[in-house]
């Protein structure tokens, strides 16, 4: 890890480490050992799903608007193939980045100062309306490696506006016992459903706690918690995404749904569990909505 100026401050990056063409970022810590690790870590067969369950809204009216919008990040449209064999399909859109969708950031999904991971210009990797870098293509292998949940507000949920930093992190390792070893997945309670709260000051992670995972060389995050909604001005810059993901290549899970993990790590008393992520092999898109699983 380097780090590179951004105005005021240096931040880490990891720009040029696997060259230049480097697709995967902070995946390649992800390596046999890191995936053994990851297996040897499911013993009892228990899986957890971390994705919030998502009901499509009908594509073609009456759609259910709110007072925060559309309530669901999929519009389905309902079709029938008739005889001689009756068949229902649908067509579904998709909005992957919608703040009720649990899914997954493609590398390319926020640039920084006009360039995407690893440096490449945006007129680069954006051609003809395709994305050509840093895209979902990675995310077709899978992800499969070990998971560590590390629980900020194991006694509630943190306050509101609270700035999670690296010693944040540092104490919740502590209490479980475990440290984070290069390649594994850091997944993230904070107690909030950022879609729940998206006009509050909701707690994201600060600078600090972004360094802190570039020095565990953190392979994946995945969390209750970020960034500030982007429908929220003003605030904390969107460190996660404009570091995390950016900077250092890290691909981001948004909107995890850790509730029913933070149940399971607390009655068989461990932190640890075979991480597994099977994104559907659609190639290049700024992301995709995923349902990881924690394997214990």
């Amino acid at each position: 890890m380097t780090t590179s100026p951004d105005s005021t401050r240096d931040v880490p990056t990891n720009w040029g480490r696997w060259g230049p063409d480097d697709e995967s970022g902070t995946l390649n810590f992800i390596t046999d050992e890191a995936r053994a690790r990851g297996v040897a870590a499911a013993t009892t067969g228990r899986v957890v799903s971390l994705a919030f369950p998502v009901r499509p809204a009908p594509l073609v009216g009456p759609v259910p608007f709110g007072d925060g919008g559309l309530p669901t990040g999929v519009m389905q449209m309902m079709a029938f193939n008739g005889s001689p064999t009756r068949v229902l399909t649908d067509v579904l859109v998709l909005n992957t980045h919608h703040g009720a969708v649990t899914h997954i950031d493609a590398l390319a999904h926020v640039p920084a100062d006009g360039q995407v991971y690893p440096g490449r210009p945006l007129n680069e990797a954006v051609v003809g309306g395709s994305l050509r870098h840093g895209s979902t293509t990675p995310f077709a292998a899978g992800i499969t490696t070990r998971g560590v949940f590390l629980d900020l507000a194991p006694d509630g949920r943190l306050e509101p506006g609270h700035a999670v930093t690296g010693q944040d992190l540092a104490e919740a390792e502590r209490r479980t016992g475990t440290r984070l070893a290069s390649g594994d997945a850091l997944v993230v309670r904070g107690g909030w459903r950022v879609a729940d709260h998206l006009t509050e000051q909701v707690p994201c992670m600060d600078i600090s706690a972004v360094r802190w995972m570039a020095e565990r060389e953190v392979s994946v995050y995945a969390g209750d918690i970020g960034d500030l909604p982007p429908v929220r001005p003003g605030g904390r810059p969107p460190v996660m995404h404009q570091v995390a993901l950016a900077r250092l290549g890290m691909p981001l899970i948004d909107n995890a749904d850790v509730a029913a993990l933070a149940t399971a790590c607390g009655e068989l008393g461990r932190h640890t569990f075979l991480f597994v992520v099977g994104a559907a092999p659609v190639t290049g898109a700024t992301g995709l909505p995923v349902n990881p699983l924690a394997i214990f």
